[in-house]
């Protein structure tokens, strides 16, 4: 009976302060709302949220094998770079921290889902122009699924942001969830549901 606690595959999904519901009760957040939706749709997935305020995509990168040795996902949603977007770091680096956390879940066994971010205009046409090409090049080389910017429908729409005017306020956790679900969702369907086993 020790492998039944591993019977149910998981989603990890690891990512800055948009996953992590800042200024919002965790129950809120879209990746708790993700978990009542697999639910719904009668999907037999776990959701193990690991992501962290105001992490970098090197901060990633630096922890994501242990947190895949520790929950074995079959499924992991990798929602991070837009802090390192903010800070103006190099697409170079932002590029290469993506590719390389995919290559550990792919070895891992796990299936990607990348989430995409833009930068808002003020940081200048060049870095903005750059900085929104790094998501669907990672993901066209890695050959992973692709949210092409995961605040669509609330980048616009001030009333959708707390007083800080960065972090989307608790009405907005649906339509996060569902511009990820659009792509998950299919992708979930597509992923083969391990038989049981333990290891």
């Amino acid at each position: 009976m020790a492998g039944v606690a591993r019977a149910t595959p998981g989603i990890l999904v690891f990512g800055d302060s948009l996953s992590a519901a800042y200024g919002l009760a965790q129950a809120r957040g879209w990746v708790a709302l993700l978990g009542e939706r697999l639910k719904r749709e009668r999907l037999d997935y776990n959701v193990v949220n690991a992501s962290i305020s105001g992490e970098t995509t090197r901060g990633g990168r630096s922890r994501l094998r242990q947190a895949l040795e520790q929950h074995r996902p079959a499924v992991v949603i990798i929602e991070l770079g837009g802090n390192d977007g903010l800070r103006g770091l190099p697409v170079t680096e932002i590029k290469e921290n993506l590719a390389a956390m995919i290559d550990a879940a792919q070895q891992a066994g796990a299936r990607v889902l990348l989430v995409g971010m833009r930068m808002p205009p003020n940081y200048g046409p060049d870095y903005t122009q750059a900085f929104g090409r790094v998501f669907p090049e990672v993901a066209r080389r890695k050959r992973v699924a692709l949210v092409p910017f995961i605040m669509k429908g609330i980048a616009d729409r001030p009333d959708l942001f707390q007083d800080d005017r960065i972090h989307p306020t608790a009405e907005a956790q649906p339509i996060l969830l569902d511009n990820v679900w659009a792509v998950l969702g299919p992708l979930l369907q597509r992923t083969k549901i391990p038989s049981g086993n333990a290891s």
